[in-house]
């Protein structure tokens, strides 16, 4: 099942409703069910509840009665998370971001997963204009995908992780790189580096659409889903989400230990390795300037289109 959140064009611009999305449009989730929570974070709220019926409603849609996706705008799948956590968990783009900078990769890296806080009011969905920071000569785009969480808990161990995703998206961590890096010098951070824009999307892929692409892991599920990257029709990057060192898994006990997760919270997976500029190395592509189209694409997950647009004075 993928959902999404959308707005028809002449609604008001905070007016996110949650929908199924198919290959004919996309299906109101309020009209298909009708004592369903209207958003996607009112899903969430209560997922245990919703997850199968929506499930059974997306088995016996009526195709008629879509809306054509050009009628509507789809947002984030939550254009509101309730918290975002980045993680830096694909050790090819630690070692290669780390040896770009004359740093050698240092062994606390592999005891667990880290991450850090983010901006959960900054978040845009696919075809959004991104602004480039007016602090920025250095904007890049960072290649993650991120899970959703629909079950609370804290404590949260690892075996049981896969009870909490409620699904899967493309993730954008946009970077302002010459400011990262000025302000990480401190040893706190990122901070203004990444907080001006996250951008998620097209939909929020639930986990039984991707039973075919998982394996066990030592620690979790890994999915076998291709990444690519794309400027102005150019591809970047590609990796694997398979690749991933720490599983979401991990990321989720880790997240959770004695600090409590919520429906609705956001956790991305980290840059795959050779997911941005800054590991590719600028002499060989060039940062992104405004007039640029960024595509990151997963399998199974979808386009994730965005354009970078010059501040206005």
């Amino acid at each position: 099942m993928r959902l999404v959140s959308y707005r028809r064009h002449d609604a008001p611009s905070d007016e996110w409703r949650a929908g199924i999305i198919t290959q004919a449009g996309v299906h109101d989730v309020g009209q298909t069910l009708a004592t369903a929570p209207h958003t996607m974070m009112g899903l969430l709220a209560d997922w245990a509840v919703w997850q199968p019926r929506l499930a059974a409603a997306a088995d016996a849609l009526d195709e008629r009665e879509a809306i054509p996706v050009e009628a509507v705008q789809l947002g984030s799948p939550l254009p509101h998370p309730a918290s975002f956590r980045d993680f830096y968990a694909f050790e090819q783009h630690v070692k290669t971001a780390r040896a770009r900078r004359g740093l050698e990769m240092i062994p606390e890296w592999y005891h667990f997963p880290v991450f850090y806080f983010s901006n959960a009011a900054a978040f845009s969905g696919p075809e959004a204009r991104i602004v480039r920071p007016g602090s920025t000569e250095w904007l890049d785009y960072e290649l993650e995908v991120a899970c959703i969480i629909g079950k609370g808990g804290v404590d949260i161990r690892i075996e049981h992780a896969a009870d909490h995703i409620a699904g899967f998206c493309v993730l954008n961590d946009w970077s302002a790189r010459d400011v990262q890096r000025e302000e990480v010098k401190v040893g706190l951070g990122p901070a203004k580096g990444k907080d001006f824009a996250t951008s998620m999307g097209p939909y929020l892929v639930t986990p039984d659409e991707l039973v075919d692409k998982r394996r066990e892991g030592k620690a979790g599920y890994h999915y076998d889903l291709a990444m690519v990257a794309r400027v102005n029709g150019i591809e970047y990057s590609r990796g694997n989400l398979g690749d991933l060192t720490f599983s979401f898994a991990e990321m989720i006990a880790r997240a959770s230990a004695d600090c409590p997760l919520y429906p609705g919270d956001v956790i991305g997976s980290g840059t795959v390795g050779t997911g941005c500029i800054l590991e590719l190395g600028p002499e060989q592509y060039p940062w992104l300037m405004p007039g640029d189209v960024v595509e990151l694409e997963v399998e199974r997950l979808g386009i994730l289109r965005n354009y970078v647009v010059e501040k206005r004075a």
